[in-house]
């Protein structure tokens, strides 16, 4: 991943390129080896692979600096049932009513979380939840066979719009939830 993100890097303009520092470290040994603190932290896309989130919101809290945003995004584990169902893999969505774990495409466990939980353990390490947004509703599961022939800004409207209304943004299979640290 770290050489993936250097060769993006390296296409970036050059002064965006100088304010990227890429470290290598677990995320539960961040703060000790970074040894500093940002104006933003994020993990996007990676909860979902961990069995416990705590240890890595405790690293993501303490790096932010007071007012810095703490931005999460995670599965959503209310609609895990939603994916099989539209699949017509109907026992395995009848188990994911009762199980927050799910094997993703790629034959990986991957496990869901709820928003209200997240929130709270940010607010218990005195992170404020200041929004949240619903990703991939309406995009969820395309493949280049099954793309809408529409604009990909009129489809990326239709997402925006979903990501910030009720119910749309509870039904997304992601949720962005962001925090400010108090």
């Amino acid at each position: 991943m770290l050489n993936r993100a250097e060769q993006l890097i390296s296409l970036e303009p050059a002064e965006v390129g100088r304010r990227i520092t890429l470290v290598e470290a677990s995320g539960e040994g961040a703060p000790r080896v970074l040894g500093t603190q940002f104006a933003g932290v994020l993990s996007h896309g990676v909860f979902m692979y961990l069995d416990d989130p705590a240890p890595i919101v405790d690293s993501m809290c303490d790096l932010a600096l007071p007012a810095g945003v703490v931005s999460i995004v995670a599965k959503n584990a209310e609609v895990i049932a939603v994916r099989p169902a539209l699949a017509g893999d109907w026992a395995t969505a009848l188990a994911a009513f009762s199980d927050n774990h799910q094997i993703k495409g790629l034959g990986v466990e991957t496990r869901g979380d709820r928003r209200e939980e997240l929130s709270a353990m940010l607010v218990d390490r005195q992170v404020d939840p200041i929004a949240w947004y619903g990703v991939r509703l309406f995009t969820d599961g395309w493949t280049s066979e099954s793309a809408p022939p529409e604009p990909e800004d009129v489809v990326f409207a239709v997402e925006y719009e979903a990501s910030r209304r009720d119910p749309y943004r509870q039904l997304s299979r992601l949720f962005h939830l962001l925090g400010r640290r108090t």
